[in-house]
């Protein structure tokens, strides 16, 4: 499995794999809330969105490429009990429906590819 992106961990979890999909406003919120989150990575830029409320809870994980785990996104993962890597440094980033392994054992938050990219 190749390492796509670190960031700081929103909590201690154990690796979860889900399917990645970048959503940059309401609009795909609004298209996952009628097809389902289930299973889906959300990654996104603004650590302060707003705009996963009314799927988070559905999510698989959430990696966000601003912020740190203070930012509204860290604390909602954690009262959510979402997997999550916020400050993420991307370095490789998927194709849209790649599955990934979100790894919050460690010091820092770790995305993988599983399989290609």
């Amino acid at each position: 499995m190749e390492v796509i992106a670190r960031g700081q961990k929103t909590f201690d979890y154990e690796p979860t794999r889900g399917v990645w999909q970048r959503l940059e406003g309401t609009e795909e919120v609004l298209d996952l809330m009628a097809s389902g989150a289930e299973g889906v990575v959300a990654v996104i830029r603004d650590a302060g969105a707003t705009f996963l409320s009314p799927i988070f809870d559905e999510l698989a994980g959430v990696v966000c490429t601003g912020g740190t785990i203070r930012s509204h996104i860290g604390i909602i993962s954690r009262e959510f009990r979402v997997p999550g890597v916020v400050a993420a440094e991307i370095t490789d980033e998927p194709t849209t429906g790649a599955c990934v392994e979100l790894d919050g054992t460690g010091e820092v938050g770790i995305v993988r590819v599983v399989g290609g990219s």
